[in-house]
């Protein structure tokens, strides 16, 4: 909540010291009069002036008031005296930089109320000095009118952008602390009771292990399916921190051959796969990985993806016309082949290289994780 004394902006950049150089000009007003009490008295307005204005941007609270309406009352005197409007502009820009809305509005309505009463004072009394300024009279009162508003709703809208990118950070931050939180809380859930159980199982079967060995391969077994189980509990939680879809890695391999300016062809659907999402994933990573390796390296002009679903299992080809590899040399290149290879490993899946006339790449990855074949009790 801001509080009552907080009624100014704590930064106005340069632009109040800017203004100090057209000082000079009210000096051309006073010395054009020919009696030295004007002149002296007209210079020590000026100085007085600058005080105040000086002092406004520095003081807080109730003192910015003060210091504001003596501006209003020199700046009525030196329209009154030498025909000098234009410090009314120095304080409409002032009061367009005050930050509380109540101050703003109340010096806003008193500066103009005066800056319009001198200036009609001035016309009905035919001074010669606002007869002959008069368009710059006009410029300088729609000055007063229009740029305490803008100023005062630009500084409102720069607060109001930095409060929107601090929110807006601070959300980022909460949501990053909830993520955590969920990953840690899931950890926990999925894999706390079941280390637990492992660990006493294989405590339980070492203390058997001679006095009952056969008891002790029971309590081996259970211990190895319950780790079989938090594995599969560990990849479903994993699919869903991040899932990529067939269809989506499909489109985006679409635009990035056709970029290259390499022909694509699709046989198959990728909307119709009977894989678990886990799988597709993987599938779809490795997809992304082989067709980076024909574009970076295979030299193509044509590359091909076929679908095809197979009894438990679905098969991918990639194949290229390009200038082919060695099969020796692709897990030695750093082309990303080894860790395709693991990937399908961590499914249960494989995959084929074939080298000639181009490359072709076989991918077979299980319609459901397959489970690994229970060993036979020794």
């Amino acid at each position: 909540m801001q509080k009552w004394y907080q009624i100014f902006q704590r930064n106005t950049g340069l632009s109040p010291y800017i203004w100090v150089v057209f000082y000079i000009l009210p000096f051309y007003f006073i010395f054009r009069s020919s009696a030295p009490y004007q002149m002296v008295f007209g210079s020590l307005l000026i100085v007085a002036f600058f005080a105040c204005y000086v002092l406004s941007f520095v003081s807080k609270g109730w003192k910015v008031y003060f210091w504001t309406s003596l501006q209003i009352a020199i700046s009525i005197t030196m329209t009154l005296l030498f025909g000098y409007v234009y410090f009314s502009l120095f304080l409409a820009f002032f009061i367009g930089n005050i930050k509380n809305k109540v101050g703003f509005i109340t010096l806003y309505t008193v500066h103009l109320v005066t800056t319009v009463v001198t200036i009609n004072w001035g016309f009905v009394t035919k001074t010669s000095w606002f007869i002959t300024q008069l368009p710059f009279v006009l410029v300088s009162l729609i000055g007063v009118i229009l740029l305490p508003v803008t100023t005062y709703n630009r500084n409102k809208s720069d607060r109001l952008q930095g409060q929107l990118e601090d929110a807006n950070k601070r959300i980022s931050e909460l949501v990053k602390l909830e993520e955590r939180q969920r990953i840690a809380r899931d950890l926990h859930d999925t894999l706390g009771q079941k280390l637990s159980l492992i660990g006493l199982k294989s405590d339980l079967a070492g203390r058997l292990i001679e006095e009952n060995p056969s008891r002790a391969r029971t309590e081996i077994d259970d211990v190895r399916q319950t780790a079989r189980v938090a594995l599969k509990e560990v990849r479903e939680l994993v699919t869903q921190m991040r899932g990529t879809r067939l269809q989506d890695e499909i489109f985006r391999i679409r635009q990035i051959l056709k970029a290259a300016q390499i022909e694509f062809t699709l046989e198959g659907d990728p909307e119709q796969l009977d894989i678990s999402l886990m799988n597709e994933n993987v599938l779809g990573m490795c997809l992304k990985e082989a067709v980076t390796n024909i574009v970076k390296h295979s030299s193509a002009t044509a590359c091909s993806i076929i679908i095809r679903p197979s009894r438990g299992e679905l098969i991918v080809t990639i194949q290229d016309n390009g200038v082919g590899v060695p099969v020796n040399s692709f897990y030695t290149k750093g082309n990303g082949l080894r860790g395709m290879k693991e990937r399908l490993e961590f499914v249960n899946g494989s995959m084929e290289i074939t080298s000639s006339g181009g490359t072709m790449l076989t991918i077979k990855v299980p319609s459901s994780l397959k489970q690994p074949v229970e060993e036979t009790p020794i």
